[in-house]
């Protein structure tokens, strides 16, 4: 009976898994045979709490809006906008704040629609496992479990909470998701080590974890937040990602900008009341001067340059989830990555056979060879396929007994949804993955597991025990007609020593078998030996005891292999100077052997200095796992904490990380990373939310063109910056040398241009102009180069010498224009107010014309525009069509005329800025020619000496 509810136990200690199961039943005050009654259930459930992950609130709306105006740019605009207004000067005022409105929806729906990733774990719990009360056996909602509930597991069931197991037959589960173990983990009932990490707890079964095969029971000893999956959902709480580099960059130049714009139209205020400037002249003219200083389609233009690196991704098979992470991906320095399902296939495949009498053979794709020969790589057929090797006898012997003495089936994936849609073709297993392998590999030899088991019906079975790791099947003996014929597989070092002879019946050479085997383990393969004996009974022995003496039939070794992508991808990676470091939950010897195969490790002992376990990573402290991160490349056996831990170190050494990964093990150190790519296929929900970037195809590979095209898009970024600054930088420097010399006529103050004048060259022109730079073709040598450094300045030398140079000219030919304009109108009796919008107009539109000139310059920062090809990106030309369109109607089109201020020219004024605009072209054409003479020195790579091993 349990306890009064009054009595009712805290929860089991975190070390549950090294304590007795008898022990934990004790502590929880339950009989596992009866488990709780009602009563106990519901006082236990008041304390404890539901069986609920909790799920983070998302942010507030008005935060979201917040983050979009807190630019310091932004509320120099809005300050602007609500002067202008007071001042009397509406049109000019609603202008500039609609330019504000239209930037912060532009962000605030971005965040708006990003998703949350806790709440993504929630979904991981299943929704009605089978527990036993009151002892009744029956099932309930998992929500309602509470820790002592005594839960009964079968294959297919999904765990709902952290048991500790006290009964168990055959049960085994699949943890890649929780911990990135690539095989079934089979389950005990005996204590393990209090210090065993997390994929090494044989006697727990955790939530979120799925039964493969087997039986067992458990009680329950965590439930909700206290468990694994809720210390991960804790862990992800607690992770954070911070801002991009183009955000920060971004947001460096805000800063800048500010600072220099508002003490500049201070000091210009200042300069106009000395002037005899009204005070509310005066403050227009310091309104004015900001509003020309501020890159105000830059926001716009970079969201939109952005986005078009989605859908070219996405065209890829890479799903971006947050726009910035378009180009941050173009900037990572070291890629982290899961191996099961990331790097692996996530599918246990036969590597190589080994028989006493044939020698070793290797599997490769659909073939059979000899040790050391090349076969071709195929799917799977169902039948033999034309030209592969013919087996030797011993070799079909072999694999007929693994599959005999297999449960998996190999089956058609399943239909689509729709009955009348196409069915999948492709296969999946039925049934345990290791088994699954065996059976896969003998269809590769032309041999169906249904046709052997109908040729040689099962007649009994013995099945697979963690405490004996063998599994045992009965079958009837061709050889001898009414005889039956044991079969085992199973562990070598349980095996092996019950081998006298091989399957000929010689004596077996016990040494060579186990220094085999040892051979295929060293590489990193979970070995299993098979072996056969005649039974003189019909079925399998009673007491589960092996007969003294077996035949040896071979061993089989397989593994979750590389993606032959992968290996073509972290070579390309290498190419861009970007390293690549393997952080899994997997076992050492496995994690190393794939890492050889991947060329992330030499082969050779002197590997064994590249791989770190998660416990030597937790005898470290920060300082050293920095040194650590520096030469390692191999990270084993890592826990969720742990994976966060070394984020963490590479981003204190000044690395910008990419963490790939699909399972929930994953999730924190995703969010955390710069960029967190999951997989989505293989992925959990919890990684896909977790993550910026998802991989539609699973492919690593994909990675590698993404990083192509972050590059890309931030090439472009700064060709964008390179044609919009210096019309900023130009119109402040009119707006300046305008109020500081030129004079006030009939109190009216002399701008070149005004207010809004400035607002359609920085919002109509420029953006129409820079937005067809963001389509610009890759450059050739965008994956030969290293990234560049973390920290380097979107405003980097070249731009800052490239924007003077071209606002140089812009302010002499405005300013020249507009004296020589305003003189001649004035001379020839055209009334004040007319010759200044005349004169204005003319500005305007030499400045819009000189954009047209410039923009065809910046498709190359380096090279002439016939080097690219002048019709190699049509969008440039198309955006100087539509806006001579635009500009002709701003020049003669009443409402615009009424709207900004301009009016018409004839064509000897287009003339004279046409003339004045093409000065731009032989100046810029000067400056390439120069700096490709006396190039500039490349910057020493930030991270030499301090990057992930590898990255050489």
């Amino acid at each position: 009976m349990t306890p009064p509810p009054s009595t009712s136990p805290a929860i089991a200690d975190p070390a549950v898994h090294a304590l007795d199961a008898a022990a934990v039943a004790a502590r929880l005050a339950v009989t596992p045979s009866a488990g709780l009654d009602d009563a106990e259930v519901r006082a236990r459930r008041a304390r404890h709490g539901e069986n609920r992950l909790p799920v983070a609130r998302g942010e507030a709306w008005y935060r979201l809006l917040w983050r979009q105006l807190r630019s310091p740019l932004v509320l120099v605009l809005v300050g602007a906008g609500l002067l202008a207004t007071a001042l009397g000067a509406g049109t000019d005022g609603a202008v500039v704040l609609g330019v504000v409105v239209v930037n912060t929806l532009i962000g605030f729906v971005q965040e708006w629609r990003a998703g949350r990733a806790i709440g993504a774990l929630a979904t991981m719990i299943t929704e009605r496992p089978r527990v036993r009360r009151a002892g009744v056996s029956g099932t309930v909602p998992a929500h309602e479990l509470v820790p002592g509930d005594v839960v009964l597991l079968e294959a297919g069931d999904q765990v709902a909470a952290d048991l500790r197991l006290h009964a168990v037959r055959g049960l085994e589960t699949t943890e890649a998701a929780l911990t990135g173990e690539s095989l079934p983990v089979h389950k005990a009932t005996a204590p393990v080590a209090v210090d065993a990490t997390l994929g090494d707890r044989r006697s727990m079964a955790f939530a979120g974890t799925i039964v493969t095969a087997g039986t067992g029971e458990g009680i329950v000893v965590a439930t909700g937040a206290a468990t694994e999956l809720g210390r991960i959902s804790a862990l992800l709480a607690t992770a954070s990602p911070g801002e991009t580099p183009l955000v920060q960059a971004l947001g460096r130049v805000a800063r800048l900008l500010t600072a220099v714009i508002a003490v500049v139209a201070i000091a210009l205020a200042g300069v106009a009341v000395a002037r005899d400037y009204a005070p509310a002249d005066a403050v227009l003219a310091a309104i004015t001067l900001a509003v020309a200083a501020i890159p105000e389609g830059l926001p716009a233009i970079t969201t939109i340059a952005l986005a078009i690196g989605v859908r070219r991704m996405a065209r890829r098979n890479a799903v971006v989830r947050n726009l910035p992470a378009v180009e941050t991906l173009g900037g990572v320095t070291v890629i982290c990555s899961d191996k099961t399902g990331t790097l692996t296939r996530n599918e246990m495949t036969v590597q190589a056979l080994w028989t006493p009498t044939a020698g070793a053979w290797r599997v490769d794709g659909v073939g059979y060879a000899p040790e050391g020969a090349i076969v071709a790589v195929d799917d799977v057929a169902d039948d033999a396929p034309a030209g592969a090797a013919p087996l030797p006898a011993p070799v079909r012997d072999l694999l007929e007994g693994a599959v005999l003495c297999s449960d998996a089936r190999l089956v058609r994936a399943a239909a689509a949804a729709d009955a009348t849609g196409p069915v999948d073709p492709r296969w999946r297993i039925d049934g345990d993955p290791t088994e699954g392998a065996l059976v896969v590999a003998a269809r590769k030899a032309g041999m169906t597991e249904d046709t052997l088991r109908a040729a040689r019906p099962r007649r009994d079975a013995i099945p697979f025990e963690s405490a004996r790791q063998w599994m045992a099947t009965c079958h009837d003996d061709p050889a001898r007609p009414g005889g039956t014929v044991l079969l085992v597989k199973g562990a070598p070092e349980r095996l092996l020593p019950r081998c006298a002879r091989d399957r000929d019946g010689a004596p077996l050479d016990g040494a060579r078998a186990s220094r085999e085997a040892d051979a295929l383990a060293a590489r990193g393969l979970r070995v299993l030996a098979v072996a056969v004996a005649p039974l003189d009974v019909a079925g399998a022995p009673d007491d589960d005891a092996l007969p003294p003496t077996l035949a040896l039939l071979g061993l089989v070794g397989m593994m979750d292999p590389p993606r032959p992508e992968a290996i073509d991808a972290i070579a390309r990676c290498r190419e861009a100077g970007i390293a690549v470091a393997m952080i899994t939950g997997d076992h050492r010897d496995t994690a190393l052997a794939i890492a050889g195969q991947l060329g992330l490790v030499a082969p050779g002992a002197e590997a064994e200095a590249q791989a770190t376990t998660g416990d030597e990573l937790a005898r470290t402290d920060d300082a050293a796992l920095r040194a650590l991160v520096r030469e390692r490349r191999v990270f084993a056996r890592v826990s969720p904490e742990q994976k966060l831990r070394l984020v963490r170190a590479l981003q204190a050494e000044g690395h910008v990380v990419a963490m790939t990964g699909d399972g929930v093990n994953d999730a924190p150190a995703l969010r955390q990373a710069e960029i967190g790519v999951a997989m989505g296929i293989t992925g959990t929900a919890a990684s896909r939310e977790a993550a910026d970037i998802v991989l539609a195809d699973d492919d690593f590979a994909t990675i590698a063109a993404a990083v192509a095209e972050g590059r890309r898009v931030y090439d472009n970024l700064r060709k964008a910056l390179a044609f919009v600054l210096p019309t900023n930088l130009g119109e402040a420097l009119v707006i300046l040398i305008a109020v500081c010399v030129f004079p006030v006529v009939d109190g009216t103050p002399l701008l070149p241009m005004a207010p809004v004048q400035i607002l359609w060259i920085n919002l109509v022109a420029t953006v129409a102009l820079a937005l067809p730079l963001a389509f610009e073709a890759r450059e050739p040598d965008v994956m030969r180069r290293p990234p560049r450094p973390p920290g380097t300045p979107l405003l980097d030398g070249f731009v800052r010498w490239r924007t003077v140079i071209v606002a140089l000219v812009m302010t002499v030919m405005a300013l020249a224009l507009f004296s020589w304009e305003h003189a001649r109108m004035l001379a020839g009796g055209v009334p004040p107010a007319i010759a200044l919008r005349e004169a204005q107009t003319l500005v305007v539109s030499a400045v819009v014309l000189m954009q047209m000139a410039y923009v065809v310059q910046c498709r190359s920062l380096t090279s002439s525009a016939r080097a690219v090809g002048l019709w190699r990106n049509r969008w440039i030309w198309v955006g100087i069509g539509v806006l001579a369109l635009l500009q002709l109607a701003f020049v003669h089109a009443p409402p615009l005329q009424r709207a900004f201020g301009s009016a018409s020219l004839d064509a000897a004024a287009w003339a004279r800025a046409a003339l004045a605009a093409a000065t731009i072209v032989p100046v810029v054409a000067i400056e390439k020619w120069w700096r490709r003479r006396v190039p500039p020195a490349s910057p020493a790579r930030a991270l030499s000496g301090r990057a992930v091993a590898g990255a050489a």
